[in-house]
């Protein structure tokens, strides 16, 4: 069960799927993303079934799936209770109904692909009966009905002339026995080698994860080498930084700004459905508020109250901090998983290349003379490939004519004998043989001793006379013959000429078939892009509807001599929003103006209280010192000298 997960997570990482799930994320996938997968890959090789489950009816899906399934010949294991277990489970979304059913359908998908294109032409299609009212309709379902059974009976016809012919073949059931030997055979080998894939991939993942873990190694060796203890503190504090900023600030956000997205989708689920008339009324409560709103913010202004507090410009450079903070967060994290997929990629590389010739990557003159010579090699070997492929078109060429050669030659012997049998001369083909035998004993009998020249002449002239005798009595059966051969040899040639005719038949048939599919496809094609042209045109309808209201609304409350619907104007709210900014811009400008004048006098004053602060200082270490001295001595004061007496 493991190798069948690997297999089907490693195809769908692939082309054209490119899902990037690795064991962990595939096994925890819910029923219904599972479903959808299954649905993604039956689009892939049907796109008729390209379709989001979500929009869709399970029992419709369960449907869909086992129609396709069906036609692509997928035979569930089990009975007919496991049948219904494995319906259940389809609609469910089981993992062990669904996991076999990716793995089959991933191993053969080129092979399915040309079973579902065939399968719309092999199908019958179900008319409804509404349409069989019609009689064109109900004559072209005729028609395509017997133009099916007459193929019918036709492919029976040549399976029983086939069988007819296998029948006359001396020992067709010991070959039967043998092709179906084969065929077991056959399939058993693809099997193996599945098999040997499988495990060739096991042996590959094995070596890139001892590869990784040999990296990592020789990396910790390294750092561990050359790294001092400063570095690695340093090194380690920026990591633990980093950590901690994305645990304490980034990670509780983004759980934040999901649990809020998650409970305003859940409340959104929860609520029902909603009505034209009841976006209406939503809307109209938008309006007032936002009316309230520019009601508050007007009374806010004409009191002359600042917006924004004292700290509103700090609080723009924190957030812009923070938002630079955590961009460059991304960036690092980014740069971490390129880096560790380079250095993947670059090991797998490595050991291709040791794989491919056991030798390191080569570089600059080496290099160009290594491409130089796989050049060479790469002509010599086109070459060789096309005089092979040459003598391959040849002997196949030539095996075909010693078939049909051997071929003629037995119906030509049969008839040969059953045109013996009708003149009553059977056996003169054997006659003939007979005389080739005899001619062959003559010449034995030459070289053996002890045989007389007499005996010899005499059987000579036996067989001479034999010879004369059945001539006389052949020639007339041969005038016969070559008359038949004539015959055949213009029956031939007519055939020639009607199997030659039938072929321009058929090509120019095949040849208008495909101008129709064609014409077919281009008008579908046109059809759909007419629909997209139309739904396209309709949204742009709207979107201009949406805009004129918008501008005959804001028409209105511009001219209306009402004050509260000249304020719900756009312009006014620009106006008011512009004057505010004006009002706020030059009362920076003031203050601003106000700290560069008193930026002198405070910078001198600081200057000073640092001098102060410094003199203090100096003071203070001189009281320390005086006291140290003075706990360590005495010191006398004699005829107006200080003695210090230790």
């Amino acid at each position: 069960m493991s190798d069948q997960i690997k297999f089907i997570m490693d195809s769908l990482n692939k082309e054209p799927f490119r899902k990037n799930y690795n064991l962990i994320t595939f096994d925890s996938l819910e029923p219904m993303q599972l479903l959808q997968v299954l649905s993604d890959v039956l689009a892939e090789i049907d796109p008729k079934q390209l379709v989001d489950i979500r929009e869709e009816m399970p029992e419709q899906t369960a449907k869909r799936m086992l129609s396709l399934l069906g036609i692509l010949k997928y035979k569930p294991s089990g009975n007919a209770t496991d049948m219904s277990t494995f319906r259940q489970g389809l609609v469910i979304g089981s993992k062990p109904v669904i996991y076999p059913v990716l793995h089959w359908l991933l191993q053969r998908t080129n092979e399915l692909k040309k079973r579902a294109y065939l399968a719309r032409f092999l199908i019958k299609l179900e008319v409804p009966s509404e349409f069989l009212q019609d009689e064109t309709v109900a004559d072209t379902n005729k028609q395509d009905i017997s133009a099916m059974e007459e193929e019918k009976d036709q492919l029976i016809k040549r399976v029983e002339h086939l069988k007819k012919r296998v029948e006359t073949a001396q020992n067709h059931q010991w070959m039967l026995k043998i092709a179906r030997q084969l065929r077991v055979e056959k399939e058993r080998e693809e099997y193996l080698a599945q098999q040997k894939q499988e495990q060739k991939n096991q042996l590959f993942h094995a070596v890139q994860r001892l590869q990784r873990v040999q990296n990592q190694l020789k990396s910790m060796r390294q750092a561990a080498a050359d790294a001092k203890p400063e570095s690695l503190m340093k090194r380690l504090e920026e990591e633990i930084k980093f950590n901690l900023y994305m645990v304490t600030e980034k990670f509780p956000k983004e759980l934040e700004n999901k649990k809020k997205e998650l409970h305003f989708l859940q409340k959104v689920v929860s609520e029902p459905a909603m009505g034209h008339s009841d976006l209406l009324e939503l809307e109209s409560k938008i309006n007032e508020i936002n009316t309230e709103i520019n009601q508050l913010i007007e009374k806010k202004m004409m009191r002359n109250e600042p917006i924004e507090g004292k700290l509103s410009l700090y609080r723009q450079q924190a957030s812009i901090i923070s938002r630079k903070k955590e961009a460059k967060a991304e960036e690092l994290q980014e740069a971490k998983e390129k880096l560790a997929s380079l250095e993947r990629e670059a090991s797998v590389k490595r050991n291709q290349t040791r794989e491919f010739d056991g030798t390191e990557v080569l570089k600059g003159d080496e290099f160009k003379r290594y491409v130089n010579k796989l050049r060479s090699k790469s002509t010599v070997f086109k070459k060789k490939h096309q005089i092979i492929a040459e003598l391959k078109a040849e002997f196949g060429l030539l095996q075909r004519t010693e078939e049909l050669l051997k071929q003629r030659h037995e119906n030509i012997q049969q008839q040969l004998q059953t045109m013996e049998e009708k003149k009553g001369i059977s056996g003169y083909s054997y006659t003939q043989e007979e005389l080739e035998r005899v001619s062959a004993l003559k010449s034995e009998v030459d070289e053996m001793k002890g045989r007389t020249l007499d005996d010899m002449s005499e059987m000579v002239k036996k067989l001479y006379s034999l010879v004369s005798e059945k001539k006389s009595a052949l020639a007339s059966v041969i005038k016969e013959l070559r008359q038949l051969r004539q015959k055949y040899q213009e029956l031939t040639q007519e055939c020639d000429e009607k199997k030659s005719q039938y072929d321009s038949c058929a090509a120019g048939l095949e040849s208008n078939r495909s101008k129709l599919e064609q014409e077919v496809r281009r008008l579908r094609e046109e059809c759909l892009q007419e629909e997209s042209r139309y739904h396209y045109t309709n949204c742009m309808i709207k979107n201009l509807e949406v805009q004129l209201r918008r501008a005959t609304d804001e028409m209105k409350a511009y001219i209306s001599s009402d004050q509260q619907e000249k304020r719900k104007a756009i312009r006014e709210q620009y106006t008011k929003n512009t004057a505010e900014q004006e009002n706020l811009g030059k009362k920076l400008r003031e203050k601003q103006k106000v700290i560069r004048e008193s930026h002198g006098p405070n910078m001198k004053q600081a200057k000073m209280w640092r001098d102060l602060e410094q003199l203090m200082e100096c003071k203070k270490q001189c009281f320390l010192k005086q006291q140290s001295q003075t706990s360590i001595g005495q010191v006398i004061q004699e005829g107006g000298e200080d003695r210090l007496i230790l």
